[in-house]
């Protein structure tokens, strides 16, 4: 019997961080790409003007990373809290929320530009789920899980509504309406000649976290593996269904409505073509319900892929960290074997310093780079994650 159980256990954990590493492998990809492919600094993959089939979906996979991993997080603090009382549950989402506003601010703006002055203050990822954490926080001091999930549901199924909220441009409404639900980018000027970039919103994002919270629900200690392996297929095929029917009616659930294109593939890629900043209800739809049924499918898998994913996925805090720092230093020493001089690398109208505009490599030698990096953090994660689960100390939690 606790052999069963224990089993049980260790499926279910390990189905969530193989599907955790599949998208963290997946995201390092758009990163790369930000950095190192010749459109990266300059050019918008998802414009269908510019843009080649190549190039879109090599963005458009990775919208299933930022959207999943809020969803995983939900559930990983679901499954983390279950011997918690509320109120730690809640101290702990909230401390760790306001760490990861922290850690972006710090260490992933510097990552970001490598600007020792700081001139641009990204609030990006870590911002969004730092801030997602501490909604959720509130949420689970005073609410069951059903509540919470309740709570998520609504804020992913009505958050669109806001688009039709028309405020007084740059009114104190206008621009903390767009920094916590509607923003697509909110730059904010500093006093001192810098700038704040919001990158992210906190709320739409919050409703994903916060319906994965509520998912957790079918990976208590007593629920049967198979109703909810069916479940998972069942809720991702609805959630996939509707995203194909809603998007072929065009109304609410999206900004950005799909049109007929001079191709058949270019159409295809505008009716894939949905909002990420912030994320519509299609856009959730649309990667949420894939990524349940490969969490249903994944549960009972055991083969080299998924083992690999999983040293990934059990440290994702560390390979986001590190990643960007390895793929931004790469890119500083290649620019200087290039030739680029202190100067053009360092001009101020970059976005990156050290990320010249005109540098960069095609898609093909983007994805070697990607997978070269991929491979070479492999190693370290496999070692992180062996310390971490070793050591069991108390603030290793919030990394």
């Amino acid at each position: 019997m606790y052999t069963t159980a224990t089993s049980t256990l260790t499926n279910r954990i390990r189905s969530i961080d193989t599907v955790r590493g599949l998208i963290i492998i997946i995201m390092a990809l758009d990163h790369v790409r930000d950095f190192f492919h010749i459109a990266g600094a300059t050019g918008d993959p998802t414009d269908l003007a510019t843009t080649t089939p190549a190039l879109f979906f090599t963005r458009w996979i990775t919208h299933y990373c930022a959207p999943s991993f809020m969803m995983l997080s939900g559930l990983s603090a679901y499954l983390s809290g279950l011997n918690k009382t509320a109120a730690e549950k809640s101290a702990f989402l909230i401390k760790r929320g306001f760490w990861l506003i922290l850690v972006e601010m710090v260490f992933m703006t510097f990552a970001f530009t490598f600007d020792i002055y700081y001139k641009t203050l990204f609030f990006a990822v870590f911002w969004a789920l730092g801030g997602a954490m501490i909604v959720l926080g509130v949420a689970v001091r005073f609410a069951s899980p059903k509540t919470v999930l309740i709570l998520g549901l609504v804020l992913v199924l009505g958050h669109n509504l806001l688009d039709y909220v028309k405020l007084q441009e740059n009114s104190t409404a206008d621009i903390l309406l767009r920094i916590f639900f509607t923003g697509r980018g909110t730059f904010l000027p500093r006093p001192d000649g810098g700038a704040i970039v919001f990158l992210y919103v906190i709320f739409p994002w919050a409703g994903i976290m916060m319906s994965g919270y509520g998912l957790g629900m079918l990976y208590n200690r007593n629920a049967d593996p198979a109703r909810r392996r069916k479940l998972l297929m069942l809720i991702g095929g609805v959630l996939t269904v509707l995203f194909v029917v809603l998007r072929l009616i065009n109304g609410y659930g999206d900004p950005a409505p799909w049109s007929t294109q001079d191709s058949g593939i270019k159409t295809f890629m505008s009716f894939l073509n949905v909002t990420k900043y912030p994320p519509s209800l299609f856009f959730t739809f649309m990667t949420q319900g894939p990524i349940l049924i490969l969490l249903a499918l994944t549960e009972q898998t055991d083969n080299a892929f998924s083992r690999i994913c999983t040293v990934y996925g059990r440290v994702p805090f560390f390979f986001f960290l590190v990643h960007f720092y390895v793929i931004h230093i790469m890119t500083m020493v290649i620019v200087f074997l290039s030739g680029y001089t202190w100067q053009q690398a360092t001009d101020d109208s970059l976005f990156f310093k050290f990320r010249p505009n005109e540098f960069g490599y095609p898609l093909g030698q983007t994805y070697l780079i990607w997978i070269l990096i991929v491979v070479a953090l492999y190693w370290p994660c496999k070692w992180y994650g062996e310390y971490r689960a070793r050591k069991r100390t108390w603030w290793l939690s919030y990394l």
